[in-house]
């Protein structure tokens, strides 16, 4: 693998309102090598981490209170602060139709809970090489 595709030094913003999650999801990342995280509760908490701090990679959940993923990476995408920032969906939700939705509105990937280390790494990895053929 070649991991000089990804940055392991970037900010990774983990978003879901379990904090158990958020840890599973945390522990993952930093198997994988990423030492800078930070957490959010929600997608309305998450946009202040973005308005006020570089983030690399958003890794957010589907379904929170206040603001769900989808409206969270809508507002992302819309902001040309960060429009720029990869998100990687994690979601309960396998349905197509959501999938669909949350690709027009310009995830960079998605992973269906319950998932495994290898699998979001891969996810991860994805993202970032196609960053890096596109850049």
């Amino acid at each position: 693998m070649n991991s000089k595709v990804i940055d392991f030094s970037m900010k990774v913003l983990v978003v879901d309102d379990f904090a158990t999650m958020r840890k599973i999801i945390r522990n993952v990342l930093k198997q994988i090598g990423f030492e800078n995280i930070a957490e959010a509760e929600d997608g309305a908490a998450a946009l202040q981490i973005l308005k006020t701090e570089q983030v690399g990679l958003v890794v957010t959940d589907w379904n929170m209170p206040n603001m769900s993923g989808l409206d969270l990476l809508r507002n992302i995408r819309a902001n040309s602060q960060f429009a720029e920032v990869p998100v990687l969906m994690v979601t309960a939700e396998g349905l197509k139709e959501n999938v669909l939705e949350a690709v027009k509105a310009g995830v960079s990937n998605y992973v269906v809970k319950p998932f495994t280390a290898e699998v979001l790494q891969e996810k991860i990895e994805t993202i970032f090489k196609k960053l890096a053929s596109s850049g």
